[in-house]
């Protein structure tokens, strides 16, 4: 049993992360798991929490990474999938979020991204126990309430990893907001990770036009690889893009609006190009900061605005079988950076907090 692992932690906002080495529990507990991490990739997310953009009271040190798949190498009494399935040493598992199962969200909603206490990679302090939690380590300690998934065996490391957080987030948008009627429009705001996946998915759904707004240049050229039929910059104005947005879709605009980029202006513009009873959901707009809408404008157009937040173990289930059924459909590969380990993830993260990077791959087993 391996009673300790370096990781990589969040110590200060904007600071490089320091390797350190953690306590690992003697034994798992019943219903976790210990890991030996294969993959973690980066989410938008994990750059936002590096350079304090999204932060929460107490909560550094802290490793960051809630994007990972690995070997089970120890597992804790009764430890099965969400399927109910064993999980014995050598297994591959991915898990999603850890809930408490008491709570109002867990109990009432029955929705687990409404745990009061749901998190890893977020939440969870390095330095209290379980300690090893997030993804940029090389053992992670799976607590017993996160929700885990065998994974199958032709789903790559990467598109499992990519599943645990962006890729679920996406479908539960998808679903969300009544799903992609065949021949819609889509606009998608973002060209990130998820704004590209979104695309992808939006053109597999049987979207008739794909726009994705967003920059810079490659990633834009990127979504177009990805199904989208045009592509806006953000470096022209408001005026400009919903000037474009109009002359693509005849002037009618969009039935369907996703939000994967969260800008001040996103909400205003969301409103705006969306066509009479159109859908938009608010996916990536994080923070206290408000956006302006135009309420009058989602009156008249008979709007159905829907906020999505990230996804849960059914979202996590649903994207790792999309990659099985779609792997030969899209470059999918081309997503993700070649893998660096822990003693690179700073550099990582940086690159992708100035947009170099779609999707940044760490795998701790490297140097």
């Amino acid at each position: 049993m391996v009673d300790r692992t370096e990781a990589a932690v969040l110590t200060e906002h904007g600071s490089p992360l320091t390797l350190r080495e953690l306590p690992l529990p003697e034994e798992p507990e019943p219903g976790a798991a210990l890991v030996r991490i294969t993959c973690a990739t980066l989410c938008g997310t994990d750059v936002h929490l590096w350079s304090g953009q999204m932060t929460f009271p107490g909560m550094l040190p802290m490793v960051l990474g809630h994007e990972m798949v690995g070997e089970v190498v120890a597992v804790g009494p009764g430890t099965t999938d969400a399927l109910g399935r064993e999980i014995a040493e050598g297994d591959r598992i991915g898990w999603s979020e850890s809930t408490c199962g008491k709570c109002h969200g867990c109990t009432i909603l029955r929705e687990p991204v409404a745990c009061e206490k749901r998190g890893y990679g977020f939440l969870q302090r390095s330095d209290v126990f379980p300690y090893a939690t997030g993804g940029l380590v090389r053992y992670c300690y799976v607590t017993p309430g996160a929700a885990k998934l065998l994974l199958p065996d032709d789903v790559k490391d990467t598109w499992a990893s990519m599943s645990g957080c962006a890729g679920k987030t996406v479908l539960r948008a998808v679903a969300r907001s009544g799903g992609i009627r065949p021949g819609a429009t889509v606009v998608v705001q973002g060209a990130g990770a998820l704004g590209v996946f979104a695309t992808a998915v939006a053109r597999i759904s049987g979207a008739g036009e794909v726009i994705t707004i967003g920059g810079p240049a490659d990633r834009l050229k990127t979504a177009g690889r990805f199904g989208a039929t045009a592509t806006i910059p953000v470096d022209g104005s408001v005026e400009d893009r919903v000037e474009r947005v109009k002359e693509l879709t005849g002037g009618r605009g969009a039935d369907h609006v996703f939000d994967f980029a969260g800008g001040p202006t996103v909400g205003e513009e969301a409103v705006a190009f969306a066509a009479q009873r159109g859908t938009i959901a608010i996916v990536g707009s994080t923070g206290p900061a408000p956006s302006p809408v135009a309420l009058g404008t989602v009156m008249g157009k008979e709007l159905t605005v829907v906020g999505s937040l990230n996804g849960d173990i059914a979202d996590y289930h649903r994207s790792v079988d999309f990659f099985r059924t779609f792997a030969d459909r899209l470059p999918w590969d081309e997503l993700f950076s070649p893998p660096v380990g822990l003693s690179q993830a700073s550099r990582s993260v940086k690159s992708m907090s100035r947009l170099g990077e779609l999707k940044a791959v760490i795998d701790p087993r490297l140097p």
